[in-house]
């Protein structure tokens, strides 16, 4: 198939290394690995395609449209742009098509390609990440509240499948359609490169200090203020040890004085802005990842920070808020603990520190839970058999894998990326 794959999403650099960013990336990569021409519309690329992936548009098989971004006065001004730009962001893929289906990751203010693909009759999937005129009024502020209502109400009724990463967003769709629309709307959380992301070797866990982790953009509602107070704590009876937070952003500052003012400040690793080909050797430093989000917090994400966790074979620590009862099973493939509780937090860790078998039974179940259904090879091959596509397209020549952060991998045309154990890498 030749596919369209639209991100109008001016705050994803869809190359670059931020959570949606990643699920980009990944996406992208399943559907070139399994056989398709893939054209990208987004407004910015934030940097170069990974290997393989430059490696497919070199072939003619990946073609960028790169829009440009858009900038304003103030929130009224950018949100007038915005909704203007996206005429120019349907003409982009009238233009370059026609096109055999549509896959677009929604956005506030765009349904430019499920606009498209129903006035020309072709399947596409919406994929949606979060209530976003809720996140925008919420932490910048919305003005258009009601153009941006109308934007998912026309992109999901458009759409042949609306794949949401939790059952709270996929709620949130529903409540924007009538009743007799509801029924495409279906889960799908997100998924993992069990290739790509692997446990370290057995005789890399001896002779260094109990390391403690967390991965992602170190912002408030990822609850790391926490994580520091449980450090300390574990810290008087664990004295050595280490806490390592892996990725940057507006509370990088903040953290590096509280963990001073603990006085742990020796004890933390901050490696600010990791790119995501670099997070695997990460994730082998830890010997424990937490996912500490508060007990407050928005529950309707799918966190990729957890997924990578397990595919790593790392024992997660988890608050038990949102999404992730439905991830981690407590006791089985993790531990889960309630949200902003520094003391319940650091107990569990000393708990882990104690007993290297417990951290490798969990660590193994872990790793087994997310291969076997949880691959973003899994994600992708059924979004898209939501809307009556098949993942695997008919062979014809010889293709190239390319998985994200991978360099290109002779593989037949109709292999998914690493069919059934799929493809990721992300952070949130």
């Amino acid at each position: 198939m030749r596919i369209a794959y639209v991100c109008a999403d001016p705050g994803i650099p869809v190359f670059g290394t931020k959570g949606a960013s990643v699920h980009v990336q990944e996406v992208l990569g399943v559907l070139l690995a399994s056989g398709h021409d893939v054209d990208l519309f987004c407004r910015r690329t934030g940097g170069s395609p990974w290997p393989a992936a430059e490696a497919a548009r070199a072939r003619g098989r990946l073609t960028v449209h790169e829009l440009g971004r858009i900038s304003g006065a103030d929130v009224a001004d950018r949100e007038a742009r915005a909704i203007a730009a996206d005429a120019g962001m349907r003409d982009a893929v009238e233009a370059a098509g026609p096109f055999d289906a549509v896959y677009e990751r929604y956005s506030l203010w765009s349904a430019a390609g499920t606009g498209y693909a129903r006035a020309h009759g072709i399947p596409a999937v919406l994929e949606v990440n979060a209530p976003l005129p809720e996140e925008q009024a919420r932490h910048r502020g919305l003005v258009r509240a009601d153009i941006a209502q109308d934007v998912i109400r026309r992109a999901a009724t458009d759409a042949s499948a609306v794949v949401c990463v939790s059952e709270p967003v996929a709620e949130w769709v529903r409540a924007q359609l009538p009743a007799d629309r509801t029924s495409h709307v279906v889960v799908e959380p997100n998924g993992v490169d069990v290739d790509r992301i692997r446990p370290r070797p057995e005789a890399d866990e001896d002779g260094r200090p109990f390391t403690v982790g967390f991965v992602g953009t170190l912002k408030p509602w990822h609850g790391t203020e926490t994580l520091l107070e449980a450090h300390a704590l574990l810290r008087r009876s664990v004295v050595d040890a280490r806490l390592l937070l892996v990725g940057d952003g507006p509370q990088a500052g903040p953290l590096r004085a509280q963990a001073e003012s603990l006085g742990i400040g020796d004890a933390v690793e901050m490696t600010g802005a990791v790119a995501p080909v670099d997070i695997p050797a990460q994730l082998h430093r830890m010997d424990v990842a937490t996912a500490p989000y508060p007990h407050a917090g928005e529950g309707y994400f799918s966190p990729l920070k957890v997924y990578e966790y397990m595919a790593a074979g790392l024992p997660v620590v988890a608050s038990e808020v949102g999404q992730l009862p439905a991830v981690v099973t407590h006791a089985r493939t993790g531990f889960l603990v309630p949200g902003s509780d520094p003391v319940v937090l650091a107990g569990m860790l000393h708990v882990l520190a104690d007993d290297p078998w417990l951290r490798r039974r969990t660590g193994a179940a872990a790793r087994e839970h997310v291969a076997s259904a949880h691959t973003w090879g899994h994600v992708v091959e059924r979004s898209l058999a939501a809307a009556g596509l098949d993942l695997v397209a008919p062979p014809a020549s010889s293709a190239t894998v390319a998985t994200p952060s991978s360099t290109p991998v002779a593989a037949p045309v109709g292999t998914p990326v690493a069919a059934p154990v799929g493809a990721a890498r992300g952070v949130i």
